[in-house]
């Protein structure tokens, strides 16, 4: 990622933080002024109820039973009614234990031991990321289960010709409704009525907690007279599965993301490629109009040179003209040529004729070599293919 982008995202997000924060105080801090409030007639009301008890010995009274809150006590329980109850037994303890590693720590039980503290940060490195590995592999298998379904959904749909860019969409919206189905709404109306909460504290408790943001004033199972001992075991299966299907959408917004990153790129290199070839033809035009004397051909610099005579030539076939000179150093004569002059001749000829008779200039000899006489008879070479023109030649 570039500096730029980063330092762009991180100003988004300071600001996206700084107006979260404005938004809540705006909300929140009235609601804790009135109750500050509220308290404070409470405890003048009960000062003048009981003239015995003095200011300093209520505020240690008020101080131990807020730290008695913090350990874990709870003010709805005394010895007599629910003498069995403990925010520890097995099933409360094993919620706990799912709640350090999926992260989530609600807060509302804590330890107080430092033996519980210390075995606490061995058992968070441990499991925390066990628990990814599992989360990762069911994520998988879930958003598979779920796909597969989807798939033969999708399947119906082709069969009715609907198109593929709409079928994908529809799949992708069946796929969130089905997971939110699953996992949002129906445990939102089962904490309804397990728990008593009102829609919008049930819902709240389930988004928070597959968030893994966890505040813990709302705690599925907390209730003391909740006497059923699996509840908050199956509670947290629940939160496995429901955070294994969120870890598998975010996964299919990543690939689609990444999808929409490579065509984009792909169709950015093709408009790029575009307007470069755009460019060079702009500037061949531009160039070709802009003056011939800049660049002259090289026609003018190299005028055509007249052809030399020759003699006895074929009455069938008519004179070439020959080609202008060659700027180039020629060649030095090599073996064959000097030891068979009349076939490199009958060669240059037909050449000549042949691209005289095409409307194109034939090359011209080089100058080191003069064109002999015309002699009165040619030397013979059976079988070369030098021999193009015996028939015309007299013997």
């Amino acid at each position: 990622m570039r500096s730029t982008t980063l330092l762009a995202l991180l100003a988004l997000v300071l600001l996206y933080l700084v107006s979260g924060a404005l938004v809540f105080q705006a909300l929140e801090q009235p609601q804790e002024q009135q109750a500050q409030r509220a308290l404070g007639e409470v405890r003048e009301k009960f000062l003048r109820d009981h003239p015995c008890m003095s200011d300093q010995d209520l505020g240690l009274f008020i101080k131990e039973v807020a730290d008695a809150l913090g350990g874990g006590a709870n003010p709805d329980i005394n010895s007599t009614s629910h003498s069995n109850y403990s925010a520890w037994d097995l099933g409360r303890a094993f919620f706990f234990s799912g709640t350090i590693i999926t992260t989530i720590g609600y807060g509302n039980a804590a330890l107080r031991t430092d033996t519980g503290r210390l075995f606490c940060i061995f058992y968070a490195l441990v499991g925390i990321p066990l628990f990814g590995i599992l989360l990762a592999g069911v994520g998988d298998r879930l958003g598979s289960s779920l796909r597969r379904g989807i798939g033969h959904i999708e399947a119906i749909f082709l069969k009715w010709h609907v198109p593929k860019e709409l079928v994908r969409v529809l799949s992708a919206v069946l796929f969130l409704l089905i997971g939110c189905l699953l996992f949002v709404l129906t445990p939102t109306f089962v904490f309804c009525y397990v728990e008593g909460w009102s829609k919008l504290e049930a819902i709240y408790f389930v988004v928070v907690t597959l968030t893994t943001v966890g505040f813990g004033d709302y705690v599925a199972g907390a209730d003391p007279n909740q006497n059923f001992a699996a509840y908050q075991p199956l509670v947290w299966f629940w939160i496995l599965l429901g955070l294994a299907y969120f870890a598998s959408v975010l996964t299919t917004i990543g690939n689609w993301l990444r999808v929409v990153s490579r065509r984009t790129r792909a169709e950015m290199g093709g408009f790029t490629a575009q307007a470069a070839s755009w460019t060079g033809t702009v500037t061949a035009r531009v160039t070709q109009r802009g003056g011939p004397a800049a660049a002259p051909p090289p026609e003018k610099e190299r005028p055509f040179l007249p052809p030399p005579p020759r003699t006895a030539q074929p009455a069938s076939k008519p004179p070439s003209p020959a080609p202008p000179e060659k700027a180039e150093p020629p060649s030095p004569p090599t073996a064959s040529a000097l030891d068979y002059p009349s076939e490199n001749l009958a060669f240059i000829d037909e050449s000549s004729d042949t691209q005289s008779e095409r409307g194109c200039a034939p090359p011209r000899a080089p100058r080191g070599r003069r064109r002999p006489p015309n002699p009165s008879r040619k030397p013979a070479r059976p079988g070369g293919p030098g021999r193009l023109r015996d028939k015309d030649v007299p013997a």
